[in-house]
């Protein structure tokens, strides 16, 4: 015991190290409290009988702070700087990110690039990345884990448990993961685009889904250029495994066909946090008007529009997002006015209700004309039976230069009626066999007596 406490010196279990390797290893750069509330929600409901939030904030953290303590002094992560709020930020160094990709289950490929100004200028825009992924995944506590706790705690997590699901786990995220136009994966071109998030979630019908923050500090145009380059990436194609030419990105992800509605290309969301001068809204405005050759469908008969070749780019806030997650009303698509759940805002749900309705109206036409077919088809004249499908065909079919025998009555009937009129023949043949035998029998009978009479 005293070795392992010699060895991890802040006293944090290996499966916590593991929690903060995984939370580091996909964001690259976060605070305490971030990787608390993903790890390990439940902790957010627990000491709140202490007088301040800071006191809280520190209890509810601790834990997390000495597998940090322990990682760092394994040479795994280092301090990076502080937040604009004066929270330490937390990095991996090069053998912590090789640490977190074995407990990610990821090749040094799949890890992404570190986030940008990475402790560094208060790590604004890291930090906003961070609680974008927080607010899809919404972490939920387990109830268990706050008995105890005071009754408006209790409450609290129970409302936490009760609200609408995120979408996947830490897992289910990649962050600064480079799609290049030139170069490889391994090694991106210049000018290439960086995702600052990408989700994996075909469990949640989300194949792919590519996600940028913004703090409303960039101008449109430079978030919209961003666009050129995510289009140069998919249309970008190369050799997959089995010699086939197919988009660079396919050869990476997959997503089933058809994929987003009817779009071509993967979805993008932009997420907006109110942090500078600019409003959320009007950068909105702005993007899609810059970027509306990338997103615009075109009408189609029926009252939507089809998107192919195009790519779906959303936006929402991140107050939306945390206020609805993305089952809610929250998301906003380019062309579109108003706000849905992601789900919808991704897909093409006028097109998916039109091709129900045709569906549905090609359906209750062939239910039309099934009824009216069923309601000429014969019925036998012997035992009232309807006909079936072929013996309806063959009562209708010319063979040989003739019609049915007996077209109106069913199968069974008409067997048993060409055996009576088998059995009525024989008899009849044999009742003229009967007779002509008889004629014969009198007739030599009489020759016989005339014959008699002349010998005597």
């Amino acid at each position: 015991m005293a070795g392992k406490r010699k060895t991890n010196e802040a006293g944090s279990s290996t499966g916590l190290r593991a929690d903060v390797l995984r939370a580091l290893g996909v964001l690259k750069a976060a605070t305490v409290d971030q990787i608390q509330r993903l790890s390990s929600p439940h902790l957010t409901y627990r000491h709140t009988t202490k007088k301040t939030a800071a006191v809280r904030k520190e209890a509810r953290t601790a834990s997390h702070r000495g597998a940090l303590n322990d990682l760092r002094k394994h040479g795994l992560s280092v301090d990076g700087g502080r937040t604009r709020g004066g929270e330490e930020v937390r990095l991996l160094t090069a053998s912590g990110l090789a640490a977190a990709a074995i407990e990610l289950d990821r090749g040094p490929e799949e890890m992404g690039g570190m986030p940008k100004s990475a402790g560094r200028s208060g790590a604004s825009h890291a930090m906003t990345v961070n609680e974008t992924v927080i607010a899809m995944i919404r972490p939920k506590p387990d109830p268990n884990l706050v008995a105890g706790e005071p009754a408006d705690a209790i409450a609290a997590a129970q409302a936490c448990v009760d609200a609408p699901d995120g979408i996947g786990t830490i897992t289910s995220y990649a962050t600064e993961v480079a799609l290049p136009a030139t170069g490889t994966w391994k090694n991106p071109g210049v000018g290439c685009a960086w995702a600052d998030i990408v989700l994996t979630a075909p469990e949640a019908g989300l194949p792919l889904l590519f996600l940028d923050a913004d703090n409303c500090t960039e101008d449109a145009a430079i978030i919209a250029a961003k666009f050129d380059k995510y289009m140069r990436h998919f249309r970008r194609k190369m050799k997959d495994t089995d010699g086939q030419n197919k988009p660079m990105w396919r050869t990476r992800w997959s997503a089933p066909d058809p994929q987003w509605g009817d779009a071509t290309h993967p979805p993008v969301l932009l997420v907006f946090h109110q942090v500078g001068k600019r409003t959320a809204l009007k950068q909105m405005e702005k993007v899609a008007e810059l970027t509306r050759e990338h997103w615009q469908g075109q009408w189609a008969e029926g009252g939507f529009r089809i998107y192919n070749g195009k790519m779906p780019i959303v936006a929402t806030t991140l107050e939306l997002l945390r206020e609805h997650g993305p089952a809610g009303p929250a998301f906003r698509r380019f062309g579109r006015e108003n706000y849905q759940n992601l789900w919808d805002a991704i897909g093409n749900p006028r097109r998916d209700a039109a091709l129900a309705r045709r569906a549905e109206a090609a359906r209750r036409r062939l239910e039309q004309k099934a009824a009216e077919r069923e309601a000429q088809r014969p019925v036998c004249a012997d035992c009232g039976t309807k006909f079936t499908d072929d013996r309806w065909k063959a009562s209708t079919t010319a063979e040989w230069g003739r019609g049915d025998s007996h077209p109106h009555l069913c199968d069974d009937c008409k067997t048993r009626a060409l055996e009576a009129e088998r059995q009525a023949e024989q008899d009849e043949r044999d009742r003229q066999e009967q007779e002509r035998q008889e004629v014969e029998a009198a007739q030599a009978s009489k020759a016989g007596g005339w014959l008699g009479r002349w010998r005597s």
